[in-house]
């Protein structure tokens, strides 16, 4: 069983940044895809960003590439997301969730992870 909590979120102006981290539990994480996911009110969970386990591999939406950057540290089993250049529109609650079976891949569709977080709020003003 892994167990995952995110932290670093906040309120913060336009063109500011922060870094999420996703803290996980469980010494098989390192060999887990992680995604970052948003959700904002009346809004469908979206994917963000992902990592594949050896972090060769990253997946960025088309609406925060440049900008977010997904990295991971296997010795920590922290998985982190830099985001600069914030927008009012990146305002959501972010996930972050880790597919146990991702056998090296980078996973991009939510039903396929089986662990989630709790969230954290990121809050963008203008």
């Amino acid at each position: 069983q892994v167990q995952l909590v995110e932290s670093g979120g906040g309120l913060v102006q336009a063109g500011g940044s922060l870094r999420l981290s996703c803290a996980a539990s469980g010494r098989t994480f390192s060999r887990y895809a992680v995604g970052w996911f948003r959700q904002a009110p009346g809004k469908e969970r979206e994917i963000v960003a992902a990592i594949n386990w050896s972090r060769g591999n990253t997946y960025y939406a088309d609406s925060v590439k440049g900008r977010f950057t997904i990295s991971r540290d296997n010795a920590k089993n922290t998985v982190y997301l830099q985001m600069n250049s914030l927008k009012p529109e990146d305002t959501a609650l972010y996930y972050c969730a880790a597919d146990s079976d991702a056998w090296g891949r980078i996973t991009l569709t939510s039903y396929q992870y089986d662990y989630w977080g709790q969230g954290t709020q990121v809050t963008v003003s203008s």
